[in-house]
């Protein structure tokens, strides 16, 4: 199976990032997929940000807004990509997903405490 057919009807990634001891912490998170890289919109002072900063090193699996998996956990690499066209595109990308909710939340929208920043991952291998 493909990273496009793998997420392309999720509503929600789970994205496991590591602590410096190697202890997984798992984050549900609203997310745009373009391609074969998918793009979370997050702050840029969040843990998650900050462990994937250190080492881009994840995992991530579709899941429910709980967290609560619907599918397998697959190695990724993430880092963060600050180039506001990037930004630009994913906003549309979540804009066409999410729609009224990401509105009403204000996912990636300024506002918010902090600034927003750009997740991109890739998978490591294809999902089998």
């Amino acid at each position: 199976m493909s990273l496009p057919d793998a997420f392309a009807r999720q509503n929600y990634l789970n994205i496991e990032t590591f602590r410096r001891n190697g202890v997984g912490v798992q984050t549900p998170v609203w997310f745009a997929q373009d391609g074969n890289l998918l793009y979370v919109v997050t702050q840029a002072s969040t843990g998650k940000v900050k462990r994937i900063r250190r080492s881009g090193r994840v995992n991530v699996a579709p899941c429910r807004m709980n967290g609560r998996l619907v599918g397998s956990w697959v190695p990724a690499q993430a880092r963060e990509n600050a180039d506001p066209d990037v930004k630009a595109k994913v906003d549309r990308l979540l804009d066409r997903k999410y729609g009224l909710m990401r509105k009403l939340f204000g996912l990636g929208r300024s506002g918010r405490r902090g600034a927003d920043t750009v997740l991109e991952i890739e998978l490591v291998e294809e999902i089998h």
